[in-house]
């Protein structure tokens, strides 16, 4: 919006060349994001305290998370709000790109919101049904495949991946096959973000990291110069995903001054599923679907553990007995943060841990685009 405004101005003042620039705007993003979820916080947290909107802590999990019960959730809806506005304001809004990233936001929140809202509000004990929360899941991925097969918004490589460490080379994933790749990935990668949301401000400090490292895929294949240099796909536009990722990492930023332990506020279905649809959607906006699986190896780490353990149980209930399954899990709680609180490690050290092979993984997937 204030490109639009502003920047023809700049025939008028050289100062308002700025909004040209995209580094400038995604700064300007970030900042209104972190700042306006400052402001709307407290009241945001006011509200659900006051209409008793609270959180649910399962019976069978840690014992310490048994104080927890009651800390207002669905606090998502701070970091949709901070996230969009600043989007909205500061990134170009003829952008199909950043219109597609904030409809999945949107579209995933939506369902979160939904779930908390039957689960917390209306007290049906399971929220959405999960048939009905896949179903809206995936419908938003078969939507969106199909929109960029019939709509593309590049030219090259349609309907394909990026492969990380080689140069130019991509995966072509024809017709239903795609539409199947990109329905996996916003799925699998909204459900993983909110397994992974289980201790304070976990979740909302792995996105910090995941949409920080995501701003510079964007910026950097948004330039001819440096896809050029770096022997990965151009795509023309798509640099305006910037804003977008630096409106969400400013947005989450701001979101964990206030989920840090011990939390005030929990981002709740609202939050994670809305997180987990935006990543899924700029990873396969830029076809880097595979970067994201390394720059978010934690969040996919802590889904596949809850695989590992499910798939086990399941097969020696089946074969032993529950007794016997009961006594040999391969964790001893999934998701895999719940695993490492029984085995004695504190909420926070836990938390920080996670943050440090977070960081980790994000320096990996970013030195992929150099080691090609």
């Amino acid at each position: 919006m204030l490109y639009h405004w502003l920047a023809p101005l700049a025939r008028q003042h050289i100062v308002f060349n700025l909004f040209n620039y995209i580094t400038f705007r995604a700064a300007g993003a970030t900042v209104t994001a972190l700042l306006l979820a400052f402001v709307v916080g407290p009241w945001i947290i006011r509200k659900l305290r006051d209409h008793r909107i609270g959180q649910i802590v399962r019976a069978e999990g840690p014992t310490s998370h048994h104080g927890k019960r009651g800390t207002p959730t669905m606090g998502g809806l701070i970091i949709i709000l901070a996230t969009v506005v600043p989007t909205l304001l500061w990134a170009r809004l003829d952008s199909r790109y950043v219109t597609v990233a904030v409809v999945a936001t949107l579209w995933m929140g939506l369902i979160g919101f939904l779930d908390d809202y039957l689960k917390i509000v209306r007290g049906h004990s399971q929220g959405l049904v999960a048939r009905w929360k896949l179903i809206g899941q995936i419908s938003f991925g078969v939507g969106l495949a199909l929109y960029l097969l019939f709509f593309p918004l590049t030219t090259m490589a349609v309907s394909a991946t990026q492969l990380p460490f080689f140069k130019y080379v991509v995966l072509p994933l024809p017709g239903i096959l795609y539409v199947g790749f990109v329905t996996f990935v916003t799925t699998a990668s909204s459900n993983a973000v909110n397994l992974t949301d289980g201790l304070d401000g976990l979740a909302a400090g792995l996105t910090v990291i995941a949409a920080g490292a995501f701003a510079i895929f964007c910026y950097l294949f948004g330039r001819v110069d440096a896809a050029r240099y770096l022997g990965v796909l151009h795509l023309p536009g798509g640099g305006e995903l910037t804003i977008f990722c630096g409106a969400l990492m400013g947005a989450a930023l701001g979101f964990l001054w206030f989920n840090t332990h011990p939390a005030q506020v929990f981002m709740g279905d609202t939050g994670a599923l809305a997180i987990g649809g935006a990543l899924g959607t700029v990873a396969i906006l830029l076809k880097t679907e595979f970067l994201l699986l390394i720059a978010g190896a934690v969040f996919a780490a802590e889904t596949v553990s809850v695989m590992i353990q499910t798939t086990t149980y399941k097969y020696r209930k089946k074969k032993y007995g529950k007794e016997y399954a009961d006594a040999h899990k391969v964790f001893r709680m999934a998701p895999l943060h719940h695993h490492f609180e029984k085995l004695g490690w504190a909420e926070p050290q836990v938390v920080m841990r996670f943050y440090i092979l977070g960081v980790m993984c994000a320096m990996i997937a970013l030195a992929t685009l150099k080691v090609r």
